[in-house]
């Protein structure tokens, strides 16, 4: 989806809304650290037995009491933008104002009721994964979140359906633009990670991870951002009008979607593997349909534009008093 795709709200009315979340997130958080002992406490539903947890951000907690009294947790399914300072970018948005989402996202997760199972696993960070549905669509549904594999897989379905709502309706992260795919960490190239440094990216369109593997070092509070590429998406769809009228491609070309198609029409803009999805015997006859297409301006360009960004900060400098400056 891109950003341009659903009405917007003029300009002065999304600079009130956002004006008005960041005086209530101000609020909030006053109060919280007035009372800090009663809103930071939640009630969570752990593998069936009632517990008290700390949020500390929308999509992890601490357990306090119990047998697993001191485990951290990560939820698994869907995401929420780090809340460790204004780091986020993209579409419309500053990165202040994702910073105040972020937040909103750990004031939602704190007042609410959740019910959450695991196998007890953990992340490489020592965390225990626990799967959380009605947390889980409760961020996504409000827009404070995002659904999110750490695999090539699609996220579940109900998921999907509840964020396609949110971003059809421009709710919370979604309000000022919609990127393809959103960068959920970085990392430096001199971090340690023996050759194998990427940056994550996932898609904003069925929760797919992607890694960007690199050998940047980054400047602490450098700005770093992925690109995608635009298409003339209007003359894509002429194109597949056109092949499925093409003679030459009657016997076959019913076997595929236009969205299949437009993606070998973008292939023709933007070489890629044609991977699995053509069948041997369909791969010349198509590609020199394509080729043809493109040689003509029938496809119209591609343009590579700033899709996501993330400022770079090391963990280590991310909390306390000598976190960056960028983070205050």
């Amino acid at each position: 989806m891109q950003p341009d795709q659903q009405p917007r709200a003029s300009a002065r009315t999304l600079r009130r809304v956002t004006s008005g979340v960041g005086l209530l997130l101000s609020g909030l958080l006053a109060l919280a650290g007035r009372d800090a002992a009663a809103i930071a406490t939640s009630k969570v539903f752990l593998n069936g037995r009632v517990t008290p947890v700390h949020f500390s951000d929308g999509d992890s907690f601490r357990v306090l009491a119990g047998p697993l009294a001191g485990t951290s947790a990560r939820m698994g399914g869907y995401n929420t933008l780090e809340s460790f300072g204004p780091v986020h970018q993209w579409g419309g948005w500053t990165a202040k104002e994702l910073y105040f989402n972020a937040k909103m996202a750990t004031i939602n997760a704190r007042r609410g009721v959740w019910h959450c199972t695991s196998d007890l696993s953990r992340d490489g960070y020592g965390r225990i994964l626990w799967n959380c549905p009605d947390l889980a669509e409760s961020q996504i549904r409000q827009g404070f979140g995002h659904a999110m594999t750490v695999t090539s897989a699609p996220s579940e379905a109900y998921l999907l359906r509840a964020q396609r709502k949110a971003q059809q309706e421009r709710r919370g992260i979604w309000a000022h633009g919609i990127p393809d795919y959103i960068m959920t960490s970085n990392h430096s190239n001199d971090e340690g990670y023996d050759g194998k440094t990427y940056n994550r990216l996932v898609s904003t369109r069925d929760g797919h991870s992607k890694k960007w593997y690199h050998s940047d070092i980054y400047k602490e509070c450098e700005n770093v951002c992925s690109k995608t590429t635009r298409y003339d998406e209007a003359k894509l769809q002429d194109a597949v009008v056109a092949l499925r009228q093409d003679a030459n491609l009657a016997t076959f070309i019913g076997r595929y979607s236009d969205g299949q198609l437009r993606g070998l029409l973008r292939t023709a803009l933007v070489p890629e593997p044609l991977g699995g999805l053509l069948d041997e015997e369909h791969r010349k006859p198509l590609k020199t349909a394509i080729a043809a297409m493109r040689d003509a301006g029938a496809l119209g360009t591609a343009q590579q534009v700033v899709d996501s960004c993330m400022i770079y900060v090391a963990f280590k400098r991310r909390y306390g008093r000598g976190s960056a400056a960028c983070l205050h």
